[in-house]
C-alpha cells in the first residue's frame, strides 16, 4: 500500500498503476486525484486540505480576521486553542454579555439570579477543560450594578458588554 499526502509529483503515478495492475501494489491512497488514479478501483482518494499552500494561508488569514472581528462586535469565539467555540450569531437585542469563567458548578444559577429581571432572550454556555464563556442576549442595556455584580462572582474571569449599536 503506498500513501501520498505529500504532493502528486513525487510519485511517478503511471509506475504505481503499473505495479497495481502487476499485483506488487495493492492499494494507492492519495489525496491528489488526477485522471490517471481517479477510476481507478485500487485507488482510494481523498480531498486535499492544502494547508500550507500560499492560498490557504492567505485563507486562514482572513479566516482569522473575520472571527477575530466576530468576536470583538458579537463576543463569539471560533476555533480558539484554549476557549470553547460558543455563538449566538449577531448580536440583535439591546445588549449581550460576554463572560469569561472557569467550569465550575452553578457559574449560570449566579448569573441568571443577578439577571431576574432582565429578560434574557438567548443563552448559550460552552467548556473546554478548565474554562467556561457564557453568552447572555438581553432586550435591555444593563445597568452598571448588575455588570459589577456579574464580576464578582467567584471564578468569573472577564465580564464584557456588547452594544450593537455600537458595531
Amino acid at each position: 500500500v503506498i500513501l501520498n499526502y505529500a504532493r502528486d509529483l513525487l510519485v511517478d503515478e503511471q509506475a504505481v498503476v503499473a505495479a497495481i495492475e502487476s499485483g506488487k501494489v495493492r492499494r494507492y491512497v492519495s489525496d491528489f486525484p488526477n485522471p490517471l488514479t481517479a477510476g481507478h478501483d485500487k485507488v482510494i482518494l481523498s480531498p486535499h486540505l492544502g494547508a500550507s499552500t500560499s492560498e490557504s494561508e492567505d485563507n486562514c488569514a482572513k479566516m482569522a480576521v473575520r472571527q477575530m472581528m466576530d468576536y470583538a462586535e458579537n463576543g463569539n469565539i471560533t476555533n480558539s486553542v484554549n476557549y470553547p467555540a460558543c455563538s449566538l450569531g449577531k448580536c440583535t437585542t439591546a445588549a449581550r454579555i460576554a463572560i469569561c469563567h472557569k467550569n465550575v458548578p452553578k457559574m449560570i444559577s449566579h448569573f441568571t439570579t443577578i439577571l431576574a429581571d432582565n429578560n434574557i432572550a438567548h443563552m448559550n454556555n460552552s467548556s473546554k477543560g478548565s474554562f467556561a464563556y457564557t453568552l447572555l442576549d438581553l432586550d435591555t442595556m444593563p445597568e452598571d450594578c448588575i455588570l459589577e455584580d456579574l464580576s464578582k462572582v467567584p471564578d468569573v474571569l472577564r465580564v464584557r458588554v456588547i452594544d450593537p449599536r455600537r458595531s
